[in-house]
């Protein structure tokens, strides 16, 4: 998307870079006090491996943010996806250490060197609708629950570090065929397919800055995404043009819902929802109904409550 100023609201900017850093740590107070300065919000990831993060600000501190990150030796070039929301979608400025950028906990992997071959938005159609290709969904379930590819796998996984079990439980699926693989943005992929690669599946694809780009390149008559793509932060979801979405969070569980999810008897804004309602007491209910109105005075008086 071209980062051009937006009339009003502010710009989204989804990156990421694996780069070898030395010294990580030295960039955490510099880049927090620079965003702080500019009223950027959101959070950035550093790690030993390089950088990853979703911030939001005017275009023009978002301009310089990306400026500043890509003059750090080994992160220009930084893969950067924009979007716009109407609202800011974060409450505040995080930078935060670890020792990975995504966290799968498999050690070894070189993204850098190792990950599978990239496909643009172009040309993921057709490799997709080869009946020779596995095409796997690399993140967790309650993202998928809101929108995957046509005939995409989905591992069921509750976070990133359980998609290696599942690999090698089914590698038996991918002998001898294209795996196409993909992700919000393109940076767990990154390393779903070097590890992929690592326990012998040679024909491994990914598709090049992730699902946001995808949506945001391919026209919606064309396109193989059935639904919305979750993002991290107060927009929920997205969808093709990098529209904001219909999907809302449940605020007691934090999972996603669609339109149909917010129509059951069991969705409460601010309390419960059909994946979370059987689990909760009525004293937990209580808790949530007096949090979400603290929440709404919070709004009416142009503040900001902490808990929601």
């Amino acid at each position: 998307m071209d980062p051009s100023p937006q009339p009003s609201g502010f710009r989204v900017a989804a990156l990421y870079r694996f780069a070898r850093l030395e010294r990580h740590e030295a960039l955490r107070a510099p880049l927090a006090a620079f965003c702080c300065a500019r009223g950027i919000k959101g959070t950035l990831l550093l790690a030993s491996e390089g950088i990853n993060g979703t911030v939001a600000g005017t275009s023009e501190a978002i301009a310089e943010l990306i400026e500043r990150i890509e003059a750090v030796p080994g992160l220009a070039g930084l893969e950067v996806k924009y979007s716009h929301a109407g609202q800011m979608p974060f409450y505040r400025m995080k930078v935060r250490l670890r020792k990975e950028i995504v966290t799968m906990g498999v050690g070894g992997l070189d993204p850098l060197a190792d990950a599978g071959t990239y496909v643009e938005p172009a040309g993921w159609n057709a490799l997709i609708c080869d009946p020779d290709t596995v095409v796997v969904d690399t993140r967790n379930r309650y993202e998928v629950s809101l929108g995957t590819f046509e005939g995409a796998l989905d591992p069921g996984t509750g976070s990133f570090v359980e998609f290696p079990d599942w690999a090698r439980r089914n590698r038996d699926l991918f002998a001898g065929r294209k795996v196409a693989m993909f992700c919000t943005g393109g940076i767990r992929c990154e390393k779903a397919t070097a590890f992929m690669k690592s326990i012998g599946v040679e024909q491994v694809f990914h598709l090049k800055g992730g699902i946001l780009k995808y949506l945001e390149e391919v026209d919606a008559g064309d396109s193989r995404w059935n639904g919305e793509c979750f993002v991290f932060d107060e927009r929920v979801a997205v969808t093709h043009g990098l529209a904001q979405g219909e999907a809302r969070l449940c605020r007691a569980c934090r999972h996603p819902l669609t339109p149909e999810e917010q129509r059951s008897p069991h969705f409460v804004d601010g309390v419960s929802c059909p994946h979370c309602h059987a689990a909760r007491s009525e004293a937990d209910r209580g808790r949530y109904a007096e949090r979400h109105r603290q929440v709404a005075l919070a709004e009416k008086r142009g503040t900001v409550h902490l808990g929601s």
